[in-house]
This record gives structure tokens, C-alpha cells and sequence, in this order.
């Protein structure tokens, strides 16, 4: 048995779509716990590019049973759209995606809450995406959220749209100056969106801890990366969730002294998409390059990410705060025909040296990287499959990060696609 999550050591985007399809393989089940249809996950099979928003990357695997936990934030028609595109293409989606019932519900209000919020910001906006996660996280806190569980008894779910909108149609009227909302329009919506979901709404608490006392192999997942993390990354530029590896106890309903290992996720160089810090972000042709060869852009939006060097101090903050017990490390191959890879190892504020992740955002956004330099490789590393066959600076790459972050490189993607990569220990 094992209980494994799979988290990114960064600001999201580091290619965790890859890692959990491969470590599908050995799961039963694969769980996905907070965030919503504002991340992305790529996943590349028979040169096919399958990109997955609220549903697990193990749906590519027709025997997995696939699980959206309660600390998801669900918007209806993206999932449907999500599930009919995949069904399209051949994927079944049947009684193996199962819906938490009390994941809660983006409505179309948080929607234009969203995005009313940011463009009154200006200059100050955080970047969000504009698909309602983070209002839908307010109301969540607030308790006057509306769940899942909520679309099966139509007249519960209308008293909860028709309370919530004398508060936000007064919101919307006086501090936006935007059009108020129908409570009919809403519920004739979501009536539908209910009736097609239904099947898929189970308590999924209860259907993943038994799979845990039955000895099967669990891969938990998470959306964004651990620096996007509500309480622990840079804030106020972050999430509204909690995307570390505790988020997937909470967001699943699974007690901590269950989980048997957790995987951090770790670019081979370091991208952000949106607003905030970036202390190793490269802004010559080095960091364009970087951009292109690597396709760093965001599945879900298309907004272009920046691009820096790998951040080693962001890496032992993800590792301590995780509780990595391994690395995956993804697009290697995207370093290949560089002359010189620089490591951040510290930051310089104010003649001071810090080794370890500053809370304050002062320090986070005036600092100066300390970097180490390595020598790169001419040889490519794309589509490698045995660690023996890597150049020696590329391995000399890995171990040096191993060094510095104290956590051991379980797997090395080497390509985008499915099979690229190389195997050198998994949880399963």
C-alpha cells in the first residue's frame, strides 16, 4: 500500500501532469485536492497532447478510478466541457470520475466578482485568472459557499442562490456598476448541470479511505506549486488554497499518519506566470530562449511565463515545508546546448546573506540571487531513458542539486513525452 502526493516545488507549472500519468501506472486511485479549472496539466501521449483542468491526469488510464476532492472549487460547465472533450478523443469518463459532494461550487457570480476585483486594482492586481477560484474560496470561508452536494435538492440549492444574491447583486450594483443577477437564470443552469452530474457525486471521503484500508496504491495530486500556497508561498501573489503536500489531508479527508510519501515536482530551471517576486528571472535572450524551447506557456490561459534559473532556496523551503521524501525533475532537456547553467544558492539583501526562504516580501522582491555556475552539455538529453546515459554534466547537474536541497531525484523527464523520461525509484 501506498499513499503518495504528488506536489510542485515551485510556482506551479512544473510539469506534475507528466509525473502523475507515469506514476498512474501503479495507482488505483488518483485523487486530486484543492485549486480549480485555473491550472492546467499537459500530458503528451502518442503525439497526442491531452491538456486536463479539474480532472485527474490518471483519466488516461481506462482502469484508474479517478477522485475531485472537497477542497476543489468546481465550475460546472468547465468540467462537462472537460469530460465531453476527453470522451471525444476515445477517454472513458464513466463511473471512474467520482465528484466530492462537498467540493464547492463556482458560481457565475464569483466569475464576475473575479474579475471586477482585479480590474479595480490596476496597477496592484495580483494576476489572477478571472475564473472565479478565488471569490469561490471567500465564500467557502465566509460559509455561505454553495456545494456539490447541493445540486442533488433543488430547493435547497435555490434558497442558498437566492440569500447569497441579495448580498452580491447589491455588490455588483454599488461598488462595481455592473448588471445584477437572475436567481431563476442560475438554478435553471445549474438544475441541468445537476442532473448530468449526478451520477458522478459520491462521498469521496469515504470511497478513498477505504481504498487506503484495503491496501491499495492512492496518488494524490494538487493544482499550482508550493510558492502559489495560500499560507506558505509569496503573498499576497498566490492562490486561494492551500497547494502543499497538507493541502491533500484537508481537500481529501485523509489523515496525515496515512500518507507514505511525497514527490516534489521540480523544474530543471524556474518559471511564474502573473504578478510577484521572481528573484533568478532572466530577462536577455537566455530567458526567451528558455521560453521557446520549453513552451512556457500556461495551459490554461496561454499567457507567456517568465522564465530564471533554478532557485535552490525556494526548493528547500518547498522541502521542508512538503516533506519531500523525492524530487521528480522535469525538462532537462530544455538546459541542452547551454555553455554555462547558473544555481541560486542564497539571496543578497542589504549586505546579508539568505540561505533560507524570507517571509518578508520586501526582502523577496529587492534581493540579489548568489549563484553558483556549472559548466552545461552539447549532447541532447531529449528523450533519455537510463541515468548512465545522460552527459556527465548533466548528472553532475542533478547531483548538485540533490546536494543542495538534501532530497534524492526519483525521476528525470527528459522529453514531453509520455515515455521520456528516466526512472530511478518510484513510491509504488
Amino acid at each position: 500500500m501506498s499513499v503518495t502526493i504528488v506536489v510542485g516545488a515551485q510556482w506551479g507549472d512544473e510539469g506534475k501532469g507528466k509525473i502523475v500519468d507515469f506514476l498512474t501506472e501503479s495507482a488505483d486511485i488518483v485523487a486530486r485536492y484543492q485549486g480549480g479549472h485555473n491550472a492546467g496539466h499537459t500530458v503528451v501521449i502518442n503525439n497526442e497532447k491531452y491538456v486536463l483542468h479539474l480532472i485527474p491526469s490518471g483519466i488516461l488510464h481506462k482502469d484508474t478510478v479517478c477522485v475531485i476532492g472537497n477542497g476543489v472549487v468546481v465550475e460546472p460547465a468547465a468540467l462537462l466541457e472537460e469530460m465531453t472533450g476527453l470522451q471525444k478523443r476515445g477517454i472513458r469518463v464513466s463511473e471512474n470520475l467520482l465528484l466530492g459532494k462537498s467540493a464547492h461550487l463556482i458560481m457565475p457570480y464569483h466569475l464576475a466578482l473575479d474579475k471586477a476585483s482585479e480590474k479595480s486594482k490596476g496597477k496592484k492586481c495580483i494576476g489572477t485568472t478571472g475564473r472565479g477560484i478565488g471569490p469561490t474560496y471567500v465564500d467557502k470561508m465566509a460559509r455561505t459557499g454553495i456545494r456539490v452536494g447541493d445540486l442533488l435538492d433543488p430547493d435547497i440549492f435555490r434558497e442558498k442562490v437566492e440569500t447569497n444574491l441579495k448580498h452580491i447583486n447589491f455588490l455588483m450594483k454599488n461598488l462595481y456598476h455592473a448588471p445584477a443577477f437572475s436567481a431563476k437564470k442560475i438554478c435553471q443552469e445549474y438544475e441541468e448541470y445537476g442532473r448530468r452530474l449526478k451520477r458522478h457525486i459520491a462521498d469521496t471521503d469515504l470511497i478513498v479511505n477505504r481504498a487506503i484500508a484495503e491496501g491499495k496504491n492512492v496518488l494524490l495530486e494538487g493544482a499550482q506549486g508550493t510558492l502559489l500556497d495560500i499560507d506558505h508561498g509569496t503573498y499576497p501573489y498566490v492562490t486561494s488554497s492551500n497547494s502543499i503536500a497538507g493541502g491533500a489531508c484537508t481537500g481529501l479527508g485523509i489523515g496525515p499518519t496515512k500518507i507514505t510519501g511525497v514527490i516534489g515536482v521540480v523544474k530543471a530551471y524556474t518559471t511564474r506566470v502573473g504578478s510577484g517576486p521572481f528573484p533568478t528571472e532572466i530577462s536577455d535572450a537566455t530567458g526567451e530562449q528558455l521560453r521557446s524551447r520549453g513552451g512556457e506557456f500556461g495551459a490554461t490561459t496561454g499567457r507567456p511565463r517568465r522564465c530564471g534559473w533554478l532557485d535552490v532556496v525556494i526548493l528547500r523551503h518547498a522541502a521542508m515545508i512538503n516533506g519531500l521524501s523525492g524530487m521528480a525533475i522535469t525538462k532537462l532537456d530544455i538546459l541542452d546546448g547551454l555553455d554555462t547553467i547558473k544555481i541560486c544558492t542564497g539571496y543578497r539583501y542589504k549586505g546579508k546573506l539568505f540561505e533560507t526562504f524570507p517571509k518578508e516580501m520586501e526582502i523577496i522582491e529587492n534581493c540579489k540571487p548568489v549563484y553558483e555556475e556549472i559548466r552545461g552539455w552539447d549532447t541532447s538529453t531529449l528523450g533519455i531513458k537510463e541515468f548512465r546515459k545522460l552527459p556527465v554534466q548533466a548528472r553532475a547537474y542533478i547531483k548538485r542539486i540533490e546536494d543542495l536541497t538534501g532530497i534524492k531525484a526519483h525521476i528525470i523527464s527528459t522529453g514531453q513525452k509520455r515515455d521520456e523520461l528516466i526512472k530511478i525509484r518510484t513510491p509504488f
